[in-house]
């Protein structure tokens, strides 16, 4: 017997549709019927490669008597947090007024009309260790709604209130060398002395920090950074057989991982992997190891149809048995005889675009044109499956059917960073002019917002709260449209496109300085900025780099704060001032084999087409 879920296009939502709980997916119908029937609803958020999701849905969800309470007493929703993630967003900030120990599952109970008057993650169906059961923790807000409803629905009403009120406190000015300096100095007191990477268990691989760090330039934040690749490279964090990274480790010293795979930080270590390569000679071996494996991790395991799946699964069956983690203490042989853990074959835009980023961006400097190619049919694949005739993003797609959820800012944010990232790295204009039609499409009066509408049920049950300026496992959505933007104005797009970028910047400037690890984008963005403007360009004659004297190469390696690199032939130049980008006028290779202009603030320098006198004017 199956419930509503069935057909769900997610296969989180998939996972429960044989459950006894008469679950509902995520829409106002659910909330509707709880005002009719008078009783609270049950919001549980999670996502298919969550462990303890698959923990509680095995325990609890497919218990008769757990499922029996659960439909007669509340209207349960499940909600896939990937597909959802405003929803998810939203729920997390209400739950977080009950406990600080937040994660997935994320179980809240709310009024009808949708907002929180309880919440917590994983219960047991039995009580335990001094821990009450799922079974008590039901009877418990049965027995409130029942005797004490007024006082319930005046909390849950204090809380929304309280969110709703929130303001946005962290403005400033972009920082100078002594408050970047301080930063780096708070990381570095917060780095781990003995292990690397920052803080104790469980620890994750904190990217957009250990990026942000690696490309400031000092010699103390490439040791902070260097010290948590190498360290993370070496650990049991990475599966040294088929490439990757998991989600994070639950020691501190990188051991004991907790084993799903995500592309999200797969996708953006291979960047911070690739750029370790370039700076660190004494690892430069291991750090293209490393990269090539997350590469391969990406394009074998990961690919599916339409993209790349958004992560692998942390359970799989080895010789007959449901297991957490022993299939990656096999060897490739062992490896090859066993079913490999499930995918979450749901392909995502934003975590999409963070691969076409990296996968363009590591290409470029490692000189992998396939990584490169890659990268550009991934991106026309996420085009012609994601973006709908209006030219909106869908949030997600599943074996070629678009989800109804609508896009969010992450999914035009990252998308058009990786867009931009990848006309970068193969000099064709084509999809820096998607970017920016993304960047438009959010870009208002008042900064970055959603295009088209937000979540429809939120907005109707009056929970659409300001964007939440943190930052999680990768940059916001706003950041990362910021930081397109930024590239689009390097490249010689409309000035109003610097203009947003350095608002966006300001607008959590001070809580970036204050809190860089969960600021980090934000930081990195405003490091750029404050950096100044500056470009390197690379006419070549031709089609071919070997005959450009080292020129093109050189620009592939070459990165400083707030300068953007980038090598076109003679005729990809042309193609970027026909679409709009003043910086390639009268750029040409001079009938040379290359010219490089080194530029600032749109303000050349007297070309070059000689390596060492390149290299003369940039110090």
């Amino acid at each position: 017997m199956t419930n509503a879920l069935a057909g769900s296009l997610s296969p989180y939502l998939l996972q429960h549709a044989e459950n006894p709980v008469d679950w509902q997916p995520w829409g106002l119908a659910p909330f509707e019927e709880a005002k009719r029937r008078q009783v609270p609803v049950f919001v549980s958020i999670g996502y298919a490669t969550c462990h303890w999701c698959h923990v509680m849905a095995r325990e609890s969800f497919s218990d008769p008597g757990i499922a029996k309470l659960l439909n007669e007493h509340f209207v349960a929703i499940k909600v896939d947090r990937e597909e959802h993630p405003e929803v998810d967003s939203t729920y997390m900030t209400m739950a977080s007024a009950f406990s600080q120990n937040l994660g997935w599952p994320l179980n809240v109970f709310v009024t009808p009309e949708g907002k929180a008057f309880f919440a917590g993650t994983y219960w047991p169906p039995d009580a335990m260790a001094g821990h009450p059961s799922f079974r008590q923790i039901l009877s418990r807000v049965i027995e409130a709604w029942g005797s004490q409803r007024g006082d319930v629905e005046q909390t849950a009403g204090a809380i929304a209130d309280a969110i709703a009120g929130q303001s946005n406190a962290g403005a400033g000015s972009l920082p100078g060398s002594a408050e970047l300096a301080a930063v780096i100095a708070g990381l570095g007191q917060s780095e781990d002395p003995e292990f690397g990477g920052f803080g104790a268990a469980p620890k994750f691989p904190q990217v957009p920090a250990i990026d942000f760090l690696l490309t400031e330039g000092s010699a103390e934040a490439l040791g902070i950074a260097e010290r948590a690749l190498v360290a993370m490279a070496q650990s049991e964090l990475r599966d040294k057989i088929e490439g990757g990274f998991f989600r994070y480790a639950t020691k501190r010293d990188w051991s004991v991982p907790h084993f799903e795979r995500m592309l999200y930080d797969n996708a953006q270590l291979l960047g911070s992997y690739s750029r370790l390569a370039l700076v660190s000679e004494k690892h430069r071996d291991l750090a293209l190891e490393v990269a090539t494996g997350i590469a391969d991790f990406l394009m074998k395991i990961l690919k599916v149809e339409g993209g790349l799946a958004s992560a692998q699964n942390s359970e799989s069956i080895v010789d007959g048995y449901l297991t957490e983690g022993d299939y990656y203490s096999l060897d490739a042989e062992a490896r090859a005889k066993q079913s490999p853990p499930e995918l979450d074959a749901k392909v995502l835009t934003g975590w999409n675009g963070l691969a076409i980023n990296s996968l363009a961006l590591a290409g470029f400097a490692l000189d992998r044109p396939g990584w490169v190619e890659f990268a550009e049919e991934l991106a026309s694949s996420i085009l012609e499956n994601q973006r709908q005739p209006d030219g909106s993003l869908a949030r997600a797609s599943l074996n070629g059917r678009v989800s109804a959820a609508s896009a969010v800012l992450e999914d035009y944010g990252l998308l058009a960073r990786g867009l931009v990232q990848l006309a970068i790295a193969t000099g064709e204009p084509k999809w820096a002019v998607q970017a920016r039609e993304l960047v438009v499409a959010c870009l208002g009066e008042d900064g970055f917002r959603t295009a088209g509408s937000a979540d429809s049920t939120l907005s109707k049950l009056g929970l659409n709260s300001e964007i939440d300026p943190t930052e999680g496992p990768f940059p916001s959505g706003p950041v990362a449209l910021a930081d397109t933007s930024r590239l689009l104005y390097a490249l010689g797009a409309e000035r109003r496109f610097l203009e947003a970028a350095i608002a966006q910047a300001e607008q959590n400037a001070g809580f970036a300085l204050k809190h860089p690890l969960g600021f980090a984008g934000n930081l990195r963005l405003a490091a750029d900025l404050a950096a100044g403007n500056s470009q390197l360009v690379v006419v070549y004659s031709g089609s071919e780099v070997d005959s450009a004297g080292g020129l093109v190469e050189f620009s592939r390696r070459f990165e400083r704060a707030g300068c953007t690199s980038i090598a076109v032939t003679d005729e990809q130049a042309g193609k970027w001032v026909e679409n709009g980008f003043s910086l390639f006028e009268g750029r040409g290779s001079n009938s040379k084999p290359a010219t490089a202009y080194f530029c600032e603030d749109f303000v050349c320098r007297l070309p070059v087409d000689d390596l060492a006198a390149l290299e003369d004017l940039l110090g």
